[in-house]
């Protein structure tokens, strides 16, 4: 499982957005997304890095979670 701290992620149309990103790079991956903790975990893919730069190039801040 990869998790993320997405802090500029506010509302329902952020985590679509994120969403969306993720399954442009792996569609098989399931995400979840909590956004009043601005958590975003994504299961099912071992594309971290790539995961990481769609959700930076759709426009937000994702922190890896340890």
């Amino acid at each position: 499982m990869i998790e993320f701290q997405v802090n500029d992620m506010t509302c329902g149309h952020c985590a679509g957005v994120i969403t969306k990103a993720v399954a442009s790079i792996d569609a098989a991956a399931k995400v979840e997304i909590d956004i009043p903790t601005h958590r975003v975990r994504i299961s099912g893919t071992d594309k971290q890095q790539a995961i990481e730069a769609a959700i930076s190039d759709a426009g937000y801040t994702p922190e890896r979670i340890a």
